[in-house]
């Protein structure tokens, strides 16, 4: 018996053994492929996605990270976080232009040039690497662009600006942000030993590739149909990683595991968007006037508060304009005067205020990073009413008379119960009080209250009312 159970614990031992085994075993032998996908605008959402995703390949050994890439751009600050975590990655990323249709345009192009190796599908581009800034000077202005492409100016001076650089930059500002850029990409196009001039194109021109023009002007390395295709061509392929570090990609059986966005990261997406930041930010400060006109409701104030506190950190996180963001303040404290001072033109000054520091609110006009006219029209409207008829409202019923109190006793009616000398009892208010008076009164007889004096009405003769055509 004892032999018997000895060699059950065994078996069982064993089988446990083997089901651990089994589903790290593609980890193990170093086949599993991981896929991160980015849709749609690249923000401070979309890098801490692929920071956390390439963390965890890291950790599980993955032999290859497939970047899906699906973006018409984004912010700057985010895409150069995204391109440091894919350069210092030990695990080789991929970087997979996908599905047909698809595109890796602005912030797209340098990403996938950071990548190990670049890959497209059929029917999807890359390109248009400009830089798009906000507050360059206006057309027709020293610095400004030309009307018409230029037509308007003389032959000598189009024959003169031929021997000047192709698309030279017009302003110092525009200049260093595109020479910047150019010297970003070219860096990467270095690094990966991709096509240099185009990369340079890309950005100074906004030129723009499809995926088999990629591939023979040796942008990219691959076109690949799906990924399993895409898997089949990297197997083989030797690769340089972080540190100097060469590997050989095996991935032909690779098992492929898609890393779906973090809680965080999916918080992130959701308060940075431009129109999500501005309403969390006016909720807030509709909380909070709410909280400080009624002290005690509680609610507004705590809500107020978290809505504020979230709309300040999305704002920290997005490259926003100070000057907009106090012109909107300064427009909000005007429309709370207006409601308490009533005299249009500030009210009117508010609103104005508060458009223009909307508008100016985002530095940058980034896809999918710009506020909407809708959402800046209703807020604005919203915010107008609440200041003209709420506030106003509660300074009506501030001047209004008491309704409770000592203060409220003045001036109403009270009959007399009884009365000896100067004090006696009378009925006001549905309560028997204590009452004193100069005079003499009656039972029965109807009396005024004049003051409160601890629990003791003070009254007197009531005031002879004025009857039609004459005095009663």
């Amino acid at each position: 018996m004892q032999t018997m159970k000895a060699a059950l614990v065994a078996a069982i031992g064993v089988v446990a053994l083997i089901c651990c085994l089994l589903p790290s075993s593609a980890e193990e032998n170093g086949r599993l492929a991981l896929i991160v996908s980015i849709d749609g605008a690249i923000g401070p959402a979309s890098a801490s996605y692929v920071k956390e995703a390439l963390a965890k390949a890291s950790e599980r050994r993955a032999e290859v990270v497939l970047l899906r890439i699906n973006t018409p751009g984004g912010l700057n600050t985010s895409m150069r976080e995204i391109i440091a975590d894919v350069l210092a990655s030990p695990v080789p990323v991929v970087g997979y232009v996908a599905p047909s249709g698809a595109h890796a345009a602005s912030a797209g192009t340098y990403i996938l040039y950071a990548t190990h190796i670049a890959a497209m599908a059929p029917g999807t581009n890359i390109g248009a690497a400009t830089p798009v800034q906000i507050g360059g000077p206006l057309p027709g202005l020293p610095g400004g662009t030309p009307d018409k492409g230029g037509k308007d100016k003389k032959d000598g001076d189009q024959q003169s600006e031929k021997d000047q650089p192709r698309d030279q930059p017009k302003d110092a500002m525009t200049a260093k942000v595109t020479n910047d850029a150019v010297a970003f990409i070219r860096s990467l196009a270095e690094l990966r030993g991709r096509n240099v001039d185009w990369a340079e194109k890309a950005v100074r021109e906004a030129a723009t590739l499809s995926a088999n023009g990629a591939l023979q002007a040796h942008a990219i390395e691959l076109v690949a149909r799906d990924q399993a295709e895409l898997l089949r061509q990297l197997d083989g392929r030797v690769v340089e990683v972080a540190g100097g570090k060469t590997q050989r990609l095996a991935t032909k059986d690779a098992v492929v595991e898609a890393i779906d966005p973090g809680w965080i990261s999916r918080f992130l997406a959701v308060i940075t968007d431009p129109n999500v930041a501005f309403i969390l930010l006016m909720v807030g400060i509709y909380g909070l006037i709410f909280e400080f006109m009624s002290p005690g409701a509680v609610a507004p104030g705590v809500v107020g508060a978290i809505c504020l506190l979230i709309g300040l950190y999305a704002l920290n996180l997005l490259p926003i304009n100070y000057a907009g963001l106090a012109l909107m303040l300064v427009g909000i404290v005007l429309l709370t005067v207006e409601a308490f001072n009533p005299t249009v033109v500030i009210g009117l000054g508010g609103i104005i205020a508060f458009v223009l520091g909307a508008l100016m609110l985002f530095r940058v006009e980034a896809p999918g990073y710009h506020l909407s006219w809708w959402v800046i029209g209703i807020t604005a409207a919203v915010f107008a009413g609440f200041a003209l008829v709420v506030l106003g409202s509660l300074r009506r019923a501030a001047r209004a008379p008491e309704r409770v109190g000592a203060q409220a006793m003045r001036g109403l009616p009270a009959e007399v119960l009884d009365w000896s000398g100067s004090e006696g009892h009378v009925f006001a208010h549905g309560e028997r009080w204590q009452a004193r008076g100069a005079e003499t009164f009656k039972p029965g007889e109807t009396v005024e209250v004049a003051n409160v004096v601890d629990l003791t009405l003070l009254i007197r003769r009531a005031p002879a009312r004025t009857g039609e055509g004459g005095t009663s």
